[in-house]
């Protein structure tokens, strides 16, 4: 998550942000999220009474997804989803209003693993790590339930939980649907023109088929490949 040290910063950032989100022309993509706009609503819905900072594309895993940034109070919310389904992949958040001066004791481990599993009631905790960063001691704790995957973060001190993030573990690996995924698409896309560079892969849905669309350049040409996405058979491929 990205860390802010200037509240009077990030609200100059939110009319440039909204702006922003106002006149970006988005291009169609098939399913549940088909713009900015609509992850924005998403993320609102779920973090109530926030505001949101940014909105980012981006692609992770073979999927495109929407990143939301979100300020409520004294924390800043970042959540991740899928387009093509509108999946929500992590959940996080982080506390910017830091007590720096503390003096009290440093809390132990066992007192720091209790608090986690109270935060994630039924987890299982993997690792517990004590660090300094940002000026205090921090105990960074990762924690396993069912299929999700979480990172805490308190502070050693003040026993204050700093830093909350969740995501699920199956997107980590294998997507669910089968699919050959954006590594295995690449490298059949470039099979077919050798010595070319891979400079997109987007997964697209047309016809009601889901597709890898792989864009390639060599010398002055460009390509288009689409590649299904779980067969990994050659749909179409043009030349410019």
């Amino acid at each position: 998550m990205r860390k802010h040290t200037r509240i009077i910063t990030l609200i100059l950032m939110l009319s440039v942000v909204f702006t922003g989100i106002l006149i970006t022309s988005d291009t169609a993509y098939a399913g549940k999220i088909t713009s900015i706009r609509s992850a924005q609503k998403l993320a609102l819905k779920k973090v109530k009474k926030s505001a949101v900072t940014e909105v980012d594309k981006d692609y992770e895993k073979g999927f495109l997804v929407y990143k939301v940034h979100l300020w409520k109070g004294t924390k800043e919310y970042e959540l991740t989803y899928r387009a093509i389904d509108g999946t929500l992949l992590s959940y996080g958040w982080e506390e910017i209003r830091i007590n720096r001066t503390s003096r009290r004791k440093i809390m132990s481990k066992s007192v720091c693993r209790n608090l986690a599993l109270q935060e994630v009631s039924g987890g299982e905790i993997t690792s517990i790590l004590k660090r300094y960063d940002g000026g205090i001691y921090r105990y960074k704790v990762n924690v396993k339930r069912a299929d999700k995957k979480y990172i805490l973060e308190y502070h050693a001190r003040d026993k204050k939980l700093l830093d909350y993030k969740w995501e699920l573990k199956s997107f980590k690996g294998k997507n669910k649907h089968g699919y050959i995924g954006w590594k295995k698409a690449k490298k059949i896309a470039l099979s077919q023109i050798p010595g070319a560079e891979a400079v997109r892969v987007e997964l697209m849905k047309q016809k009601g088929i889901f597709a890898y669309e792989v864009e390639l350049v060599r010398d002055r040409y460009q390509y288009k490949i689409r590649v299904h996405a779980r067969t990994g058979k050659i749909l179409k491929m043009e030349q410019k």
